[in-house]
């Protein structure tokens, strides 16, 4: 039934690999639960059994969205389970799960972004092309808040250095357009001119960005990339290539954007999901009247 459910993310969603295999990591642990309480059947699985399940993952310390993100694999197979006749009943149709936290990875204040932009423009002076193509991929990160694997699925012709705008592939396949300003054009413009072509290779194809062997760059040499920065920026949060998504989105709203439009920059689905930035800008205003107000 797993090997099913996972066909149906794949194929009828459009799930990437990476939520199916979070999907069935989940779905195998409460298999795991099920059969240490001897419940060997589906069809067996009561709502009590998904109670005890989770409490007992916040006993033992998971965090909330943990919690809550197990809760939902499983009510997505057994809704789809007996919406497709596998099972007679959903046991799942009352379950109640933690709500996420509502807090985010270390966002950067925006001098901070800034200088982190500059010293990768300094670094990129040497024309090295891994320096400059670090450069084009900051900037175009932080401009855009397109998330990580969506920068690197770029290709060549998804990017329009004229209007300024990238054509990415979301989640669940859905495409979007971003733009991005002149700083970012800058140094994608310099890349492709200086860098790229020192590094392409029969094996390249399409790629946007490449690593030092000319195959497509892949997340990690994000990381390093953004990491090998960060560290010569005294007092900035552990961060992230997401947490440039953050900071963008945090920027945006404290210089004016409204909602919907940091929404729709962000792919968010939901709504709820982009309110966690105000939630955020809310915070780090309270914070800074705090300190700096006489009767705070």
């Amino acid at each position: 039934m797993l090997a099913e459910f996972a066909q149906h993310l794949e194929i009828e969603k459009g799930r990437s690999s990476h939520t199916v295999r979070a999907y069935l990591a989940d779905l195998r642990a409460l298999d795991t639960f099920l059969a240490r309480r001897e419940v060997s059947d589906p069809a067996a699985v009561r709502l009590g059994d998904l109670r005890a399940w989770l409490a007992g993952l916040g006993t033992a310390g998971a965090a909330r969205s943990s919690v809550s993100r197990r809760a939902a694999s499983a009510k997505t197979f057994f809704r789809w389970a007996q919406r497709t006749g596998r099972l007679p009943a959903d046991p799942s149709l009352r379950l109640l799960a933690p709500g996420k936290d509502a807090h985010l990875p270390g966002v950067l204040r925006a001098p901070q972004a800034a200088a982190l932009m500059d010293l990768a423009a300094v670094a990129a002076d040497d024309e090295d092309p891994l320096h400059l193509r670090n450069r084009a991929m900051l900037e175009l990160l932080y401009a855009s808040g397109m998330r990580v694997g969506e920068l690197t699925g770029l290709d060549m012709d998804d990017l329009d250095l004229g209007t300024g705008t990238a054509r990415v592939l979301g989640k669940g396949d859905k495409e979007r357009v971003v733009p991005f300003g002149a700083p970012a054009a800058e140094a994608t413009t310099a890349w492709l001119d200086a860098g790229r072509p020192r590094l392409v290779t029969a094996e390249s194809g399409p790629a946007l960005f490449l690593g030092r062997r000319g195959r497509r760059v892949d997340q990690r040499q994000v990381r390093s990339s953004l990491q090998g920065l960060l560290a010569h920026l005294p007092d900035t949060p552990p961060l992230g290539p997401h947490g440039l998504r953050h900071s963008a989105a945090t920027h945006l709203l404290e210089g004016g954007a409204d909602l919907r439009t940091v929404q729709e920059l962000l792919g968010h689905a939901s709504l709820a999901t982009t309110q966690i930035y105000t939630h955020v800008s809310v915070e780090r205003l309270r914070s800074a009247y705090q300190q700096a107000h006489p009767r705070a």
